[in-house]
């Protein structure tokens, strides 16, 4: 007896169509051509042996490689048009004693493409590969095959696969000027690619699209102001690594970090709605903070990426010179963005926290990570897949934006007027005399 997943319909009522779909879509990827598209996916798992196959218009090269905490398989492959439902992969009702807890698939990087598979005991490569459909059609199908193994032959694999852990970073920070122009506003959408990040009831919502669609709207609005720079962190659904979020933000000479997000929360979570702001800190604000900053540092390991070892002491230090003037810019910010929120769309009852984000750990730049609702409560669902929703509440976060620079700007304008003008001061420092003058003037970043 076998436990099956399957994409779409039976294999008995799709088995004529698929063959029709497969030969109609692209064939194998060449110079400039469409990559092979997937159509179809199954799972065979009797608990002694389990076998992972797509169907695909065309043949592809793929490895495979072990990795730990937590084990799994990642496979990597040239890019392929992934045209199938998310949720055929994430777990579901089956034999006890599965090999394979769930898997999941997506772009990985330019012309990469990656398959995960979650292990709910450990397993070894039984063999990789793609074979033809049928005869004289480019219709292949690609075949993963695991075979339970003993934990140490697992972890063995595992460490013959790693690869060499890179060589340690010397400084958290990059030397960078002071930027010219406007300030640089960086739209961090969270996951992306093969890490979809969560799902609402059914998975028929993904947090990876629902995060994205809400940065091109706050994108769009922020530029027809014509007074800042938009940059983001990943263009439509590819997988960025959470250094190389930061990296791009850094690069990019930015004022303001904003990572976008929509998250689950389990048990009695579904009574829990509302935007949250999050800025950084060491220690989590609260118990529910410090579950999804855990959840979300380790979207590089759902997708299949180890991160990369720090100097030690190095961080510390760097981030004692500069993190305090920064992160208290990014409190100014999200008590701003509250404030302007409140008019225009629901909030946590506790909208306020701070956890240990890694992505907001740049002691550079302001940064704060925004939870736009929840996606295991309904009326947020309702809201975050609403245009009118997505547009009002992306107008209040660019007016927060705006109000957070325009004394920045003010002074910046008396400065070309004058010649000469004592340093810009925000808003909150003028009603708040120990709080730290701004930094941000023509878009500088927080030194």
């Amino acid at each position: 007896m076998e436990f099956r997943m399957q994409a779409g319909v039976g294999a008995r009522a799709a088995a004529t169509g698929l063959l029709l779909a497969l030969a109609a879509a692209p064939a194998v990827a060449e110079d400039g051509a469409a990559p092979p598209v997937a159509v179809a996916a199954r799972l065979a798992d009797d608990g002694a042996a389990a076998k992972l196959s797509f169907d695909l218009s065309g043949p592809v090269e793929a490895s495979a490689h072990a990795m730990t905490d937590p084990d799994r398989i990642v496979v990597d492959l040239a890019e392929v048009n992934f045209q199938l439902d998310p949720a055929v992969g994430r777990p579901t009702p089956g034999r006890g004693d599965a090999i394979v807890k769930a898997f999941r698939f997506g772009l990985f990087g330019p012309g990469k493409s990656r398959v995960v598979v979650d292990l709910a005991r450990p397993a070894c490569v039984e063999r990789v590969e793609t074979t033809p459909i049928a005869k004289g059609s480019p219709a292949a199908r690609l075949v993963i095959a695991l075979e339970r193994c003993e934990p140490a032959a697992f972890a063995a694999a595992a460490r013959a696969s790693a690869a060499p852990a890179p060589a340690a970073e010397t400084s958290e920070t990059a030397t960078i000027g002071p930027a010219s122009g406007p300030p640089v506003i960086v739209l961090d959408p969270g996951h992306g690619g093969v890490d979809g990040g969560a799902y609402g009831a059914g998975g028929a919502v993904e947090e990876k699209t629902i995060v994205y669609d809400f940065a091109l709207e706050l994108a769009r609005r922020l530029e027809a102001m014509k007074r800042f720079k938009v940059v983001l962190t990943r263009h439509g659904d590819e997988f960025v690594s959470l250094e190389d979020r930061v990296r791009i933000a850094r690069e990019a000479n930015a004022s303001l970090l904003i990572s976008l997000h929509a998250d689950t929360l389990g048990g009695s979570g579904a009574e829990v709605s509302g935007a949250t702001v999050y800025t950084c800190s060491e220690r989590a604000s609260d118990a529910e903070a410090a579950r999804i900053a855990e959840r979300e540092n380790g979207a590089d390991k759902a997708a299949g990426v180890e991160p990369k070892a720090q100097a030690p002491g190095v961080a510390d230090i760097l981030f004692d010179l500069e993190r305090r003037e920064t992160r208290a810019y990014a409190h100014i910010f999200s008590r701003g963005l509250v404030d302007e929120w409140r008019g225009a769309a629901r909030l946590n009852r506790n909208p306020e926290r701070s956890a240990g984000f890694v992505v907001l750990k740049a002691p550079d730049f302001p940064s704060v990570l925004v939870e736009l609702g929840y996606l295991s409560n309904g009326e947020d669902v309702s809201a975050l897949t609403s245009a009118e929703w997505r547009g009002k509440t992306a107008a209040a976060m660019a007016a927060a934006i705006d109000r957070f620079f325009a004394p920045t700007r003010g002074e910046a304008q008396k400065a070309a007027a004058a010649g000469d003008a004592p340093a810009p001061v925000d808003a909150a420092a003028r009603a708040d005399p120990a709080a730290p003058a701004n930094p941000l003037a023509a878009g500088a970043p927080a030194r």
